[in-house]
């Protein structure tokens, strides 16, 4: 099905071609500039700050291995999917299911849209809390700033939540990703923001205390703390820490729809993933290996909102800030894809209903025109209320959303472009070529049900421990 972004158009408006493009729809106006934001802002989230963590797990040899590895294989398969925006016969494809249907077809395009979907409305509930966490964190910071660093100023994650939820039904009237370039821009120069800020501070404490002397090679070690078993699931789970930070592929088709004919898409698409990837490798390396210099084995999940820091508590609330207005936006770059295909199947569904079709022109001064429906504000508001409410009776998501990431990272970042690569280029079952890209599809397969198992471990400890109303920092 057709996920459509579009406005309505009057008769002949196709026949500007000033105006319009080959597929009859408003002139794509992205660059490789716009779309490296976009790129940015949907792969740097707040779990940049969480790979110290991670690195804790797998230590000074096998962290830094794994980033590079994700990072590889994740440009790899953007590069191939970039390939597959156009169809065989030279059409566009506006989602990532278009993508597979053109070059794959039968079931598997309704196995891409259950992967899909499910990852993006995950994430969209996922980054409500962890956006609600950092709220809390800076209301926290103050308090202990006050009270001393052993007081225990807890507060409920729910006010923030609904207060974010807020600002998304605002936002989601934004009618299509054309529009977002802004608010991408935007939450991309946070991102940078509080991730230097973590460094900063990483830095400052390996100045001041020296590099931490609880590290080693291998990570955590086995002993009266941590048990074997408790190393192997935290292993699995750090996995699935970084494969969820590189799985932006379910919203590349959808941010390459943004960019201009010419040059043609894939080749700026290819520029830009490049770019985007090489930033995000680039800070999340720095992030990893400092933040776990500075903390050693006993690193926090974020050293932002778990507190590895507790001052200059300005600067820790500043860098809270910056995670909320960049969550603000990378919500709308998740959410986009799931407003735009629900609303596409709903135009097909009913092409007569005025409430679903009908758009209306509001000048909004000097903001410009504004494109306004009634279906789209009802419908966009019910989703951000319905996830909003997810988010608040299910404060320990975060770990759903790690088992959907972990458990879509190999379908959707791995499989699919291979498999629609393979068929576009005709390579030849059996072929060298086609060997190797099988093979690396079932490492990655592996990989994904490793880390799959960890966040399912994660997630029956988090309702074991469950407490509710208190902050999940």
């Amino acid at each position: 099905m057709e996920g459509s972004f579009n406005v309505s158009m009057g008769s002949g408006a196709i026949d500007d071609s000033s105006k319009f493009d080959d597929d009859g729809r408003p002139k794509r106006t992205g660059t490789v500039l716009t779309t490296s934001a976009h790129i940015i802002t949907a792969v740097i989230g707040s779990g940049v700050l969480s790979l110290a963590w991670a690195t804790a797990q797998l230590g000074w040899i096998a962290g830094p291995v794994a980033l590079i590895a994700f990072s590889a294989i994740t440009w790899f398969a953007s590069i191939l999917l970039a390939d597959c925006y156009r169809a065989p016969d030279g059409s566009r494809s506006y989602t990532y299911m278009d993508a597979v249907r053109a070059h794959l077809g039968g079931r598997k395009v309704q196995l891409c849209g259950l992967a899909q979907y499910s990852n993006l409305f995950g994430v969209t509930i996922g980054y409500a809390i962890t956006t609600s966490i950092s709220m809390v964190a800076i209301k926290r910071s103050n308090c202990f700033h006050r009270k001393g660093h052993d007081a225990g100023c807890h507060e409920s994650n729910n006010p923030f939540i609904i207060i974010f939820g807020v600002m998304q039904i605002l936002l989601s009237q934004i009618p299509n990703f054309h529009k977002l370039s802004f608010l991408s821009i935007i939450a991309a120069a946070m991102s940078f923001a509080y991730s230097f800020i973590g460094l900063g501070l990483s830095i400052a404490k390996i100045a001041k205390d020296g590099v931490s002397a609880n590290t080693s090679l291998t990570g955590t070690i086995v002993g009266k703390d941590v048990s074997s078993r408790d190393k192997m699931w935290n292993t699995f789970s750090a996995l699935g820490d970084i494969a969820f930070a590189y799985a932006f592929s379910i919203v590349l088709i959808e941010i390459q729809d943004t960019l201009k004919s010419h040059p043609p898409e894939n080749k700026s698409m290819k520029k830009a993933t490049f770019t985007g990837i090489s930033v995000s490798t680039i800070f999340y390396l720095l992030c990893g290996l400092l933040g776990y210099a500075a903390f050693g084995n006993k690193a926090p999940g974020n050293f932002l909102t778990g507190f590895g820091f507790y001052e200059p508590f300005w600067l820790i609330d500043f860098a809270n800030v910056c995670i909320v207005i960049h969550l603000v936006g990378a919500y709308q770059v998740f959410c986009q894809p799931i407003f735009g295909f629900v609303e596409g199947w709903s135009r097909q569904k009913w092409p007569e209903s005025k409430f679903i079709t009908k758009e209306y022109m509001i000048n909004l001064s000097h903001l410009g025109l504004f494109n306004f429906n009634f279906y789209r504000l009802v419908w966009r508001t019910l989703y951000v209320v319905f996830t909003t409410i997810l988010a608040m009776l299910f404060p320990f998501f975060n770990d759903f959303v790690g088992f959907i990431g972990a458990a879509s990272f190999w379908p959707l970042t791995v499989y699919f472009p291979i498999q629609m690569y393979i068929a576009q280029a005709k390579i030849p079952k059996y072929s060298f070529t086609w060997i190797w890209l099988n093979i690396l599809s079932f490492v990655c397969l592996i990989i994904s049900l490793l880390a799959a198992a960890g966040s399912v471990r994660g997630l029956i400890k988090s309702l074991q421990e469950f407490e509710p109303f208190q902050s999940r920092s």
